[in-house]
């Protein structure tokens, strides 16, 4: 018999016995979908881990420190090894070797005010090279990025126009409201001055300093919201340095500092599958990293976790629907002896019967396959529109509650197909040699 008989006399098989068969169909049906809406949600959950990650910041960027933890102590002339945890030009030039690394900056911060006409804010200004930014992921709103050659130019977050107010109405700015100024074309100073615009405390020693002014110019604002870089402000290294050396000279403080020496820098990983990597070579380099990556890397971990649990329990669904199946053909066999005899009788190879056999036990489990993934797709639908609310609450206990409840990848799909189709022919298989080992004889004479 060639194959094309053999798949049309399983198929006539199986429609003669319609209800046992519906009924092992729908137990491998039952078990596929309950193994990928199972591992759909797990997935989901993943998804959403990483989506309220990215919502705290870039995912791409390592930031470093000194091996001293937050700063970098140097102890000599700015010129020791990596291995000092001294973070200068020399192991900068190393981190950009880095294999995945595409743009490292040094950077430093200062709290500083700013002041357009009546209006004030104040703000984290953090010092990069302007060179690279552009380099960094970030997405602008508005104007561009700072480039080569920018000093008192500076780029905002996008929440930080909205904190201009005027001190003479209001104390304290406001949180993503309407901004009152555009920091683009309008005026601007800033000061390390933090009373700028307000009355001095009486009494204090900061009523006896007088900071300098420096005009800069706007040139961007960024786009995101909700990250970290929506609340700072970035200008130039060099720039924010003067600011920073002449604010110490007018509190009377000693200005010293190393030329090549900084307190932290930022690495930008073009993979995100590569930051972790990247975080280490950095730390056996001597120095302190961290990432949002770490942070993602954890609920991963929990994820998959919960995962396999939730897989775990649509196996034994599946498992169940094997039984199923062995059953259906072990009855299958008892019903068919004699047809099974007078095969064997007008010479039908046992292979033949071996692979009819398997045959009906691998259709069952693919049609239950099939229609237990239309299944899974119906239900992930639901669960990602009609159900997002309430699901979004129950993961967010666990640290989810991101809006995505069920995520079916493609090859879940396949594989889901695949393994159900499987489990039909492993089921199948002791039945199979058990219809193949029957005497052609004691059938007849059986039946």
């Amino acid at each position: 018999m060639n194959n094309r008989d053999l798949i049309g006399l399983a198929f006539r098989n199986l429609l003669r016995r319609k209800t046992r068969t519906i009924l092992a169909v729908v137990g491998v049906v039952v078990g596929t979908c309950a193994i990928v809406v199972m591992l759909s949600i797990g997935f989901g959950l993943s998804a959403s881990f990483q989506e309220q990650i990215e919502s705290y910041g870039n995912l791409h960027l390592v930031n470093v420190y000194g091996g001293g933890g937050g700063r970098a102590y140097p102890t000599g002339g700015g010129s020791g090894s990596e291995k000092d945890g001294i973070l200068n030009d020399r192991a900068i030039t190393k981190m950009e070797k880095i294999e995945g690394v595409d743009a490292v900056t040094p950077t430093f911060q200062e709290y500083l005010s700013f002041g357009v006409g009546k209006y004030i804010a104040q703000a984290s200004v953090i010092g990069i090279r302007p060179e690279v930014m552009q380099k960094f992921g970030y997405e602008l709103q508005d104007g561009r990025m700072l480039g080569a050659g920018d000093k008192f130019e500076v780029v905002f977050g996008n929440q930080v126009p909205s904190w201009f107010y005027n001190p003479k109405k209001t104390w304290g700015s406001s949180w993503g409201g309407e901004a009152q100024v555009d920091v683009i074309t309008n005026k601007m100073i800033i000061t390390a001055d933090e009373w700028y615009g307000q009355k001095r405390p009486q009494g204090s020693n900061e009523e006896k300093v007088t900071y300098k002014e420096y005009k800069i110019k706007g040139v961007g604002i960024l786009a995101n919201p909700s990250d970290d870089s929506a609340y700072n402000v970035y200008m130039s290294l060099e720039g924010l340095q003067i600011i920073r050396d002449e604010a110490k000279r007018a509190r009377k403080e000693t200005v010293s500092r190393q030329d090549d020496t900084y307190e932290s820098a930022m690495v930008y990983v073009g993979d995100i599958n590569d930051v972790e990597d990247v975080s280490n070579k950095i730390r056996e380099m001597g120095f302190q990293t961290n990432s949002l990556n770490d942070w993602l890397k954890s609920m991963q971990d929990t994820a998959r976790m919960i995962q396999g649990i939730l897989g775990g329990i649509g196996a034994i669904s599946l498992l169940v629907a094997a039984l199923g199946i062995t059953n259906t053909m072990i009855m299958a066999i008892y019903e068919r002896t004699k047809e099974i005899g007078i095969m064997k009788v007008i010479g039908a190879n046992l292979r033949d019967i071996r692979k009819m056999f398997l045959l009906e036990s691998g259709m069952i489990g693919f049609l239950g396959g099939i229609l237990g993934l239309i299944l899974s797709f119906i239900l992930s639908l639901l669960m990602n529109t009609v159900l997002s609310g309430i699901m979004s609450v129950m993961l967010g206990s666990i640290g989810g509650g991101g809006s995505t409840v069920s995520i079916i990848p493609w090859w879940v799909a396949v594989g889901s197909l695949v393994f159900s189709t499987a489990i039909g022919i492993i089921a199948g298989y002791s039945p199979a040699r058990r219809a193949m080992r029957l005497s052609a004889l004691e059938s007849l004479r059986n039946e």
